[in-house]
This record gives C-alpha cells, sequence and structure tokens, in this order.
C-alpha cells in the first residue's frame, strides 16, 4: 500500500487501484495500525477514474511530510563509518567515527524541517562553500507520535563531505541547509516491517551518462530500524510523528563530487524510485 501527496489531496494506492483521502495528512499518518486502518478505510475513499488516473501520473509529486520534523542517523554501516573515517583523518577526527560505529548508543542528528525537503523530481542544493558533495541514499521511516514505526520512504541525505570532514563539529552545516533533504516518491505502508533483503540501489547521471552506480541490501546495516527509533524518542516527543533516514552504504569514490545538473536516482525495492535534480541555491537577484 502506498501514499502519494499531491498537490489535490492524498492518493492511496492499493492492489493497482488508486482512491483519494480528503482527510488532513497528518491526521491520516499519525496512527497506530496505520496498514489496518487505512485497508478499512478505502471503502469511504472515492476511486480515481482511468481518466483522473492518467492526470495523477503526469503530475509532480509533493514530498511525503506533513508538519513532522526530520532527522538522520550516521554511522549504522561499516562502509559509512570507513568512509567518514576517510574524510576526517586529515582534522584528526577520524577515531570518532570509528567509536560510533562500536558504541551502544547510535547518531543521531536533526536533518530538516519540512518546508526545506525536496520531493520526487525537486530539485536538491549543493553548497558553494563545499569542495566535495554527495548523495546519500537512505531508506528512511515514518514513525508515529507514539514510537511506532508506521510507513517508510526514500531519504536522499545530502552531504557537504568537505565540510565534515575539515572538523566533526560543522556537521550541521554539513548536513542542514536549504534543500538539503528530499524524500520520496510515496509512503510505503506494508502489512509487516520491511524485509531486510530490500535492496537499496542508487544512479547518478551526469550529460545522460552513468557516472556511478551501486547497490546494497538493508541487512548490511549494523543497527535494527527499532533500535534507532526507542534511541530518538528516549527524551523527545513528535507530536506529529517523525520521519529518520537511517544511514547509508552507497559511497561514491573519494575522487567524485556533484555537480550543477547532475541527476540523482534512488530506488528501493517496494517503494519505487526517488529522482533528483542537483543545483547550487539561487543567488539573491
Amino acid at each position: 500500500m502506498k501514499l502519494y501527496k499531491t498537490e489535490n489531496g492524498t492518493v492511496l494506492e492499493h492492489n493497482s487501484e488508486y482512491f483519494i483521502s480528503g482527510a488532513a495528512f497528518d491526521t491520516l499518518i499519525n496512527r497506530n495500525n496505520l496498514y489496518e486502518y487505512l485497508l478499512h478505510s478505502l471503502v469511504k475513499f472515492p476511486k480515481l477514474s482511468l481518466e483522473e488516473r492518467a492526470v495523477f501520473l503526469t503530475r509532480p509529486l509533493l514530498a511525503p511530510i506533513g508538519a513532522q520534523e526530520v532527522w538522520a542517523a550516521g554511522v549504522t554501516y561499516l562502509r559509512s563509518r570507513d568512509a567518514r573515517m576517510e574524510e576526517s583523518k586529515e582534522s584528526g577526527g577520524a577515531t570518532f567515527y570509528d567509536k560510533v560505529y562500536e558504541a551502544e548508543r547510535p547518531e543521531l542528528f536533526f536533518k530538516s524541517l519540512p518546508h526545506r525537503v525536496a520531493g520526487h523530481f525537486g530539485d536538491v542544493h549543493i553548497r558553494r562553500d563545499s569542495t566535495w558533495n554527495v548523495p546519500e541514499p537512505e531508506l528512511t521511516l515514518f514513525i508515529n507520535s507514539s514510537g511506532s514505526i508506521e510507513a517508510y520512504t526514500i531519504g536522499n541525505d545530502m552531504s557537504s563531505r568537505s565540510i565534515e570532514g575539515e572538523n566533526p563539529l560543522y556537521l550541521p552545516q554539513a548536513k542542514t541547509y536549504e534543500r538539503s533533504a528530499a524524500l520520496g516518491p510515496c509512503l510505503y505502508i506494508p502489512e509487516n516491517p520491511i524485509n531486510p533483503g530490500t535492496t537499496i540501489s542508487m544512479s547518478i547521471l551526469r550529460n545522460n551518462q552513468s557516472i556511478f552506480e551501486g547497490a546494497i541490501q538493508l541487512s548490511m546495516m549494523k543497527r535494527s530500524l527499532p533500535e534507532l527509533a526507542e534511541f530518538l524518542f528516549r527524551e523527545t516527543d513528535f507530536p506529529s510523528g517523525c520521519f529518520l533516514m537511517t544511514g547509508t552504504c552507497l559511497v561514491p569514490d573519494n575522487d567524485f563530487s556533484l555537480l550543477e545538473n547532475d541527476i540523482v536516482h534512488i530506488s528501493i525495492d517496494e517503494i519505487g524510485t526517488l529522482s533528483n535534480r542537483i543545483i547550487h541555491k539561487p543567488l539573491p537577484v
């Protein structure tokens, strides 16, 4: 089951049929047993006709987020630990990443407010003051206000690695800026928790030519998804729920950096594909 957020309302896809809900997005998703609720609510939702469905499928999608904050976990995969250690070895901060990978407490950090999040086919930004910019493809959890993982989406956790590598204390500047995150194309709401064998893949195009391709399985993550959610909710309340990016294992080589007009495609089994164009933040007129 999938939920899409559009300019004309929230669309639910189930068994290749599409329904529209008039409920407020946050009210609709922020509940326990979301799959069961939506399944039993289908009879109340108007079904889209073939013509309406065709129009829906050709329009840009909004990021599937309402009033929620976006948080992120770091160093949850071995490859991510190695990459962070490599980028920060000159600053002497490499040992921090090794220690957090082995520690009981995960790295968790605030990523974005909703208005800075791009949707499917939206633009994401690279910083002008960074010389090393990369996308980070991540399974992203929707966790409701009671701390229950109810849905999943695809996240792009844009990262300015030259800034973070200079000093670990610069992490907020490396991670949190205008259009530094993307979510989409939908909320995937399965009956059961997502399969650990799920594949996450990424391709990057430059001038219509592939310059990076990679894929990994979710099972390569060291930490469990409920573990990450539990730490996030220990001392923080989220009245509308929140989104949590769960870390990446797909890291381009150190000589790679994004350029303007690159296209990033991130795919996750069952969820779909999130596509974004890379640009700089427009300069003031």
